[in-house]
């Protein structure tokens, strides 16, 4: 058999929920955008979503590209639980195909056998529980194609009093949405431009989709929220861009909603592009601020003036980091600052945490099958 042959009887195969049949034959997988139209056998752009025996199937349950316990702030989540550690994970595949991926030797993976690391979601919310995790992240590829296990994990993790974060680029349909973001506390999403023509030609997407994922988020569920933008020089960095972007993220968003302006290195197929220059993250920072946008941050640069969070009501730097370190840290246990009273938006629970920048990699290993309670083998069309 194929490698990459789908079975339903593998134990990390799952039935799923959102999907049609078409009147030529095929089936069609609603969970993005992309709608992959699908023949007996075939898998959907990201990978791990396919046909077999007429219905669509997850092919990534329960396996992980690998686990670690990070800094929340590296997410990027600036107002969330700050100083805290975060346990991160993710599977294989992706549902865009961008040609800068920073992640491409996991997104873009197409080896599901090279997912070795295996956990049940109640394995994962013991595991993040033990090592003191206040919260758990999908990252390092989108949890929109892996949305069954990631539901499950977070309901697991609530009950443990665990909480959970989606990192993503916001490419998803109402309704698997609306279903998702019920499970998820926070999300950082990725707005990885502001031109269809960049989505379009670099990540095989539509701009449309993700600001309509925005909006929801932020006006229609208690989901904190947060923003990054990468900056590829001669791409999506020139100053019109960046203006109508924030231009954009103002009226729409509003200016309590922070916004994350991060350096790109050359990666994947984008190996002729330069990094980033610290001056364009320190321009677009600018640009943000003028368009009344509150919290502005660059990341993957050392730039402590740009990574500081300031009070909105006296301007005082309640929150000061050095990358991942809070060398400041003036607010309440609520996130109120402690010079004027003013609440500085986000999600505060008590004092600060102290994990710094420490990365803990994990490994959870687990016998196929093993996913307790929440099993999804039986789900229903």
């Amino acid at each position: 058999m194929p490698t990459d042959a789908l079975s339903r009887e593998d134990p990390y195969t799952v039935d799923t929920t959102w999907w049609h049949e078409l009147p030529d034959g095929r089936i069609q997988c609603d969970v993005c955008p992309r709608a992959c139209k699908l023949r007996e056998g075939q898998r959907g752009l990201c990978f791990v979503r396919g046909r077999v025996d007429d219905r669509v199937v997850l092919a990534s349950y329960g396996r992980s590209s690998g686990f670690c316990v990070d800094p929340v702030e590296k997410k990027p989540l600036n107002h969330f639980l700050p100083g805290t550690p975060v346990l991160s994970f993710g599977t294989a595949g992706c549902n865009l195909a961008c040609r800068f991926c920073q992640n491409w030797d996991i997104s873009k993976s197409r080896e599901i056998d090279t997912l070795a690391s295996a956990a049940s979601p109640d394995a994962l919310a013991r595991a993040a529980t033990k090592t003191g995790c206040r919260s758990v992240a999908f990252t390092y590829n989108d949890p929109t194609i892996f949305i069954e296990y990631a539901m499950d994990v977070a309901d697991a993790c609530r009950a443990s009093g665990v909480r959970s974060i989606a990192v993503s680029a916001g490419y998803i349909n109402a309704e698997p949405r609306a279903e998702f973001y019920a499970h998820m506390d926070a999300a950082n999403i990725d707005l990885k431009a502001f031109s269809e023509e960049f989505y379009e030609k670099i990540t095989f997407a539509k701009l449309g989709a993700v600001q309509d994922t925005l909006k929801y988020l932020v006006h229609e569920t208690d989901v904190w929220t947060e923003v990054t933008t990468l900056l590829i020089p001669g791409h999506n960095d020139s100053e019109a861009e960046i203006a109508a972007e924030c231009a954009w993220f103002a009226e729409h968003l509003g200016p309590d909603v922070p916004l994350h302006f991060s350096a790109f290195h050359p990666d994947f197929k984008m190996r002729d592009i330069p990094r980033t220059p610290p001056q364009t993250l320190r321009r677009a920072r600018r640009v943000a601020r003028e368009h009344g946008l509150r919290y502005v941050y660059t990341g993957n640069v050392h730039d402590p003036e740009g990574q500081t969070t300031s009070c909105p009501g006296c301007a005082a730097p309640v929150v000061e980091r050095d990358w991942y370190v809070l060398n400041r840290y003036e607010l309440t246990d609520r996130g109120d600052c402690v010079h004027c009273g003013t609440t500085v938006a986000g999600v505060f629970d008590g004092p600060a945490g102290d994990w710094g920048a420490k990365r803990r990699p994990l490994r959870l290993i687990e016998q196929p099958g093993t996913r307790g309670a929440h099993d999804r083998r039986k789900a229903p069309r």
